[in-house]
């Protein structure tokens, strides 16, 4: 059973913590909950199969799970940020390479992650940064939903996310407009309040 949302608040530098116990099934869980949409959807971003953009899935996080005692939260040596960027587009590379690989081919041949050098942001076709803001706003929307209303979550997703008219929802709803904008600002705050917390565990 997984804790409340709140107590799940944890920042990633306690999680990436945490991950170097691989017996700590539940902090893989909080993990791969958080990071897969973003691996995956740069995969495929990248030119990738669905198949193939899962085994960048498994792969990075395997390759994560490898190296995590090596990292360390230290701005001058990079975030882990651009850590599990570059794990990532190794992995994407080993794809590529896999269908260009010729029979007898060792493919252990690889540099080690930590002496290959830095990627740009829109290498091979992906943009990380992009990636990385819309599923940390998708985490974030996430958490907030199971802390609010019912009603309330219904009035800002049908509003600000769907961008149904106001009169639509009034009527669909049985709510006056002001309760729409009232909803719409406070569910609105908790999730910048959200994205902001988690941002700031980005180390």
């Amino acid at each position: 059973m997984r804790p409340p949302v709140d107590h799940a608040i944890a920042t990633r530098y306690s999680l990436l913590n945490r991950l170097q116990d691989w017996q700590d099934g539940e902090s893989w869980q909080d993990f791969f909950d958080t990071y897969h949409g973003l691996i995956y959807s740069v995969a495929l971003r990248a030119g990738l199969s669905e198949t193939e953009a899962q085994e960048v899935v498994q792969e990075t996080l395997i390759c994560v799970a490898k190296n995590i005692h090596k990292f360390k939260c230290n701005r001058e040596l990079g975030s882990f940020k651009g850590w599990l960027k570059n794990m990532t587009r190794w992995r994407i590379a080993d794809q590529f390479k896999k269908r260009t690989r010729r029979p007898g081919d060792d493919p252990s041949e690889l540099e080690p992650p930590e002496e290959m050098p830095m990627m740009a942001d829109d290498e091979g076709g992906t943009n990380w940064d992009t990636e990385w803001k819309e599923q940390l706003l998708k985490k974030a929307v996430e958490r907030v939903r199971c802390r609010v209303r019912e009603e309330h979550f219904q009035i800002f997703d049908l509003y600000a996310l769907r961008h149904w008219p106001v009169k639509k929802i009034t009527q669909a709803l049985g709510v006056s407009a002001p309760m729409i904008y009232l909803a719409k600002y406070r569910v609105a705050a908790m999730i910048k309040k959200e994205i902001l917390t988690l941002e700031k565990g980005e180390c």
